[in-house]
């Protein structure tokens, strides 16, 4: 079968929502506007996912696995799948399902004319203080990158493969990749998206996850902004014939 787009879902100590992921992706390939695969990442996880993960796809053909060595974050997580991808498009979304893999298909309405679409949680349902360390964190984002995004950080995204694969990531870079991709000369779009409350597990970050070190991806940000290499080939030899004449 030929794919068209893969879904990247990072796993870390998640064997709670794993089941729950399972079943909505089933339901969501079976709708979804281009053909799907789904690649779970599991970074390092302590708990029973992996053994979970090898189920699912040992029953699901649509469904594969990575496992890195340990947990090394999200942004590593989100590299090593797209890394591993080979589809034109790549999609993101978070393993506590706190958004809807049926929005992807609002996405993909929009995905021929951007080279990224983002989701954006208008209604969020998250307590009263991680929703407005979000916001600030948000704010600063975009102080720093002008990327016109409104939830920069939303885990429901879409992406050209060849522009992502493109992205110098970096720790913390997975709440940047809007402004990675106007970087590389690409458009981006936002749509709003539904949002739930997480059913079990933990969430993985707290004040200094969410605010302290997103403020310090920014300066890394904005050295990449200012060393970016851009170039556009205007012309050039047919390299194949000169090599075998």
């Amino acid at each position: 079968m030929s794919y068209q787009l893969t879904i990247i879902i990072p796993v870390f100590n998640e064997e709670g929502n794993l089941l729950r992921v399972e079943q909505e992706f089933i339901e969501f390939l079976k709708v979804s506007k281009v053909s799907s695969k789904v690649m779970l990442v599991n970074d390092g996880s302590k708990d029973n996912s992996q053994n979970l993960i090898e189920k699912i796809c040992q029953r699901n053909q649509d469904f594969q696995f990575l496992t890195l060595d340990k947990n090394r974050g999200l942004s590593t997580a989100l590299k090593a799948g797209i890394d591993n991808v080979n589809t034109p498009l790549i999609g993101y979304i978070d393993a506590d399902l706190q958004t809807s893999p049926m929005d992807f298909n609002i996405l993909l309405d929009y995905i021929d004319n951007y080279q990224l679409v983002n989701g954006f949680r208008r209604n969020r349902k998250d307590s009263f203080v991680k929703n407005h360390i979000s916001k600030i964190a948000n704010a600063i984002r975009h102080i720093f990158t002008n990327d016109g995004m409104h939830d920069s950080g939303c885990p429901l995204k879409i992406i050209h493969t060849d522009y992502a694969k493109r992205i110098p990531m970096f720790i913390g870079l997975h709440r940047f990749l809007p402004a990675m991709i106007l970087l590389q000369g690409g458009k981006v779009f936002e749509v709003p998206v539904s949002h739930f409350k997480r059913i079990t597990g933990k969430s993985k970050y707290g004040l200094i996850n969410r605010l302290f070190n997103p403020l310090v991806a920014c300066f890394a940000f904005l050295w990449i902004k200012r060393n970016y290499i851009r170039y556009t080939v205007t012309n050039r030899s047919d390299f194949e014939n000169k090599l075998f004449n």
